[in-house]
């Protein structure tokens, strides 16, 4: 295979297909997304198969035992596919959407509409159900999606992908709206990247060094974060109960998502009451902590935090601990060590709270709730493509309206500029 070529074609049929995906009706995009559930209850055998069939030359190459629970399909799992395709088919469509339309004093009048990027190349690891989202919401929000995971779900990929293809097809759209790269070739994605005039967005969704590699080479914009460096501080002001609760769940709840807390920090004030009760829970579930001399004079069990701690994202049972003097001393750590993803706040004080939220430069800034709901689908979004931590355009859960763009609309009745 000529990889330039077979990509050129591939590029090529994306463009066509989403010039006629952006004046979609929301009826046919629907119908889509709905004929692509049905598809993928109707063959849940064949993708079982082809999964299987990932899992056992995953299993024989060596692949991580976190890899191959990521890479397996279940019935369940296949059920919960049909259903977030349905679920994007029951949400607004924000294509088309006209805003903010003002009267000037000329009589024109003026406002924003939302429009579809156009061509979405997402790139993705082993995780057979990323193709199923990524086709949803790139189709409702009027884009073609070109799709490239990992090598170890190519089987379970393309079989899922024809279940996506049959219900475009059934729907009257373009099949060649959602495209899956049939090669494992690497050079694939460097063509991906590379391709401006076809692609019009990259979206990485995998660990740190393919997303570095895809922001360091990308010759197009890419919507991404790097790193989780979540904190939860627990303010002097804190309700203990409460403190104790969202701190225990925004680490254990699950070790390895990017909205995992990270980093604890805890007013000196409250330490004595909170790190106590806290560290037992977090002990007694086999979390590893790593504290400044204050924290570990509290808790002698706790092993001596690095300079380097405060800045890792663990994606384990590992936890940094920090006190601090005073809320400017947590808003200066998280300014400086922080990834600019998700950050709470635990207090009772709602000055405290307010400067939180407006001086703590993250995607996503929570009061008195776990850093583990800076999600997509909790934020009702349906499922998300991704979390950006960039300042432009998309910030945070990546969603529907993520995906389009606005451009300045003129309404007129014959006005002419003098």
């Amino acid at each position: 295979m000529n990889i330039k070529d077979y990509m050129e074609n591939v590029g090529r049929a994306a463009r066509s297909a989403a010039r006629l995906l952006a004046t979609a009706s929301t009826a046919a995009k629907n119908g889509a997304l709905r004929a692509m559930a049905g598809q993928i209850r109707a063959r849940k055998d064949q993708l079982l198969a082809a999964n299987a069939l990932d899992l056992t030359a995953a299993q024989a190459d060596g692949l991580a035992a976190a890899l191959l629970d990521r890479l397996s399909l279940t019935p369940a799992g296949i059920e919960s596919m049909a259903q977030g395709l349905e679920q994007v088919a029951a949400l607004p469509d924000p294509v088309g959407e006209i805003t903010d339309l003002k009267r000037r004093p000329s009589g024109i009048q003026v406002g924003r509409m939302r429009v579809p990027l156009g061509v979405v190349g997402i790139i993705y690891e082993a995780r057979p159900n990323v193709t199923a989202d990524a086709a949803a919401l790139c189709l409702k929000s009027g884009n073609a999606a070109i799709l490239r995971g990992g090598k170890e779900a190519l089987r379970s990929n393309l079989a899922i992908a024809a279940c996506v293809q049959a219900g475009l097809a059934a729907a009257g759209l373009p099949e060649t709206s959602v495209q899956v790269l049939t090669t494992t070739d690497r050079a694939a994605v460097g063509e991906l990247i590379a391709m401006p005039q076809y692609v019009d967005v990259i979206v990485p969704r995998g660990g740190k060094g393919l997303i570095e590699r895809i922001a360091k080479d990308a010759r197009v914009p890419v919507i991404k974060h790097l790193d989780g460096v979540c904190h939860v501080y627990i303010d002097a002001d804190a309700n203990l109960d409460m403190a104790i609760r969202i701190a225990d769940n925004a680490k254990t709840q699950r070790y390895a998502p990017c909205n995992t807390m990270e980093t604890l920090l805890v007013h000196a004030a409250i330490a004595a009451r909170v790190l106590p009760p806290l560290s037992k829970i977090l002990f007694d579930k086999g979390v590893e902590l790593r504290g400044c001399e204050q924290s570990r004079a509290l808790i002698p069990q706790m092993k001596a935090a690095s300079e380097e701690d405060w800045r890792t994202e663990y994606l384990a049972a590992i936890l940094s601990i920090r006190i601090v003097d005073s809320l400017d001393a947590a808003i200066d750590h998280i300014a400086r060590y922080g990834s600019q993803h998700t950050e709470a706040i635990v207090t009772e004080d709602y000055s405290a709270a307010m400067r939180f939220l407006r001086e703590v430069d993250s995607s996503s800034v929570i009061v008195n709730a776990s850093t583990r709901f800076a999600d997509g689908f909790e934020y009702g979004l349906g499922a998300e493509i991704g979390i950006s931590t960039d300042k432009f355009h998309a910030r945070g859960p990546v969603g529907l309206e993520g995906l389009t763009s606005q451009k300045w609309i003129v309404l007129g009745n014959g006005e002419i500029r003098t």
